[in-house]
């Protein structure tokens, strides 16, 4: 199991998924703004793992400057690197309340090192958990389709929708893996794939408009997916192209599952309307590894996620259990 998060109590350090499979490196992270700068460029990417991320990059701030301003200044920069990852502010907003109000600060550096050490810890017992409900609500073998990366690349580790699929895998239940490339940033192609690789998974590599032929031919069993944010009335927001696989889904009467941690749904949004859509920056399309692939000057819209309505979800696992349509979550 990858370990994509290392915190060396002075500095973080990330491995770099911009440049995997085909290298392996590392940036190490000494301020809140450097942190930041890796979510944003996407360093690090995966709701669970950009909040745990933005934990450490607080108390980064904290050892570099211990005012209650500069505290509240990281919290900005941090908040803005990826406004659609509702864990990144969950994650934030731990850090403020178990900090406390900041006339009563001893050592707010050292508090938040153990606030964002436990956060880490927190987010990896509730994979292995979302694991072992997503497997118990899925009974029998199965073929499954899945969307960008959602493994411990992309959280502490073992991962939520792929935590479901290496739980499958160790009950001997798992026959096949279909990952979507994910276009544009490739998170199947690149991430998935490769984590599927390294622990032995039977994984074949289709492009984002296979999934409905896959379902049409009756190769695929189910579709899980991971999210980024869940509205209270269970829209879910994640990876561009995620909804159209649900529709498809839905026409052919095959279970759509999406996998996150409670981090991850957002009480006070209340349907996936109110969800802000990140746009990334148009040469993420128009090129590939700096390549261009279409004219120049071309048109580009690039929104990084899109929102499944909650009617398209057959259930939304997450550490304390399995929530069923019509989804609530108080």
């Amino acid at each position: 199991m990858v370990e994509a998060i290392k915190w060396h109590g002075d500095h973080l350090e990330l491995l770099d998924q911009r440049v995997l499979p085909f290298e392996t490196s590392f940036v190490q992270c000494r301020t809140a703004q450097e942190t930041a700068d890796a979510i944003r460029n996407m360093v690090v990417r995966g709701a669970p793992a950009i909040g745990v991320t933005a934990s450490y990059g607080l108390v980064l701030a904290l050892q570099n400057d211990a005012s209650p301003q500069a505290f509240h200044a990281a919290c900005e920069v941090l908040a803005a690197s990826r406004p659609t990852a509702i864990n990144l502010f969950d994650a934030i907003d731990n850090t403020k309340e178990g900090l406390g109000n900041p006339a009563g600060w001893q050592n707010p550096a050292a508090e938040a090192e153990r606030i964002a050490v436990a956060y880490h810890q927190d987010d990896l017992a509730k994979n292995k958990a979302i694991g072992r409900h997503g497997a118990q609500f899925l009974a029998g073998q199965r073929r499954v389709l899945t969307h960008c990366n959602t493994g411990s690349l992309a959280t502490s580790g073992w991962g939520t929708a792929l935590g479901i699929i290496r739980q499958l895998n160790e009950e001997q239940r798992l026959t096949q893996v279909y990952a979507n490339e994910t276009r544009p940033f490739l998170q199947g192609a690149r991430l998935t794939v490769w984590e599927c690789q390294q622990d032995k998974l039977p994984v074949t590599l289709v492009t984002d408009g296979m999934g409905g032929h896959l379902m049409n031919a009756d190769m695929v069993d189910c579709v899980i997916v991971g999210a980024d944010r869940i509205a209270a009335n269970g829209d879910t927001a994640n990876k561009i192209g995620t909804s159209m696989l649900a529709m498809a889904a839905h026409f052919h009467g095959i279970p759509f599952v999406v996998a996150a941690p409670t981090t991850t749904i957002a009480t006070k949004t209340l349907t996936g309307k109110d969800i802000p859509i990140e746009e990334r920056p148009h040469d993420e399309v128009s090129h590939v590894r700096k390549n261009p692939i279409t004219a120049p000057n071309t048109a580009v819209f690039n929104p990084a996620f899109d929102v499944t309505p909650a009617a398209l979800i057959s259930a939304i696992v997450t550490e304390d259990g399995i929530f069923h349509p019509p989804f609530k979550f108080n």
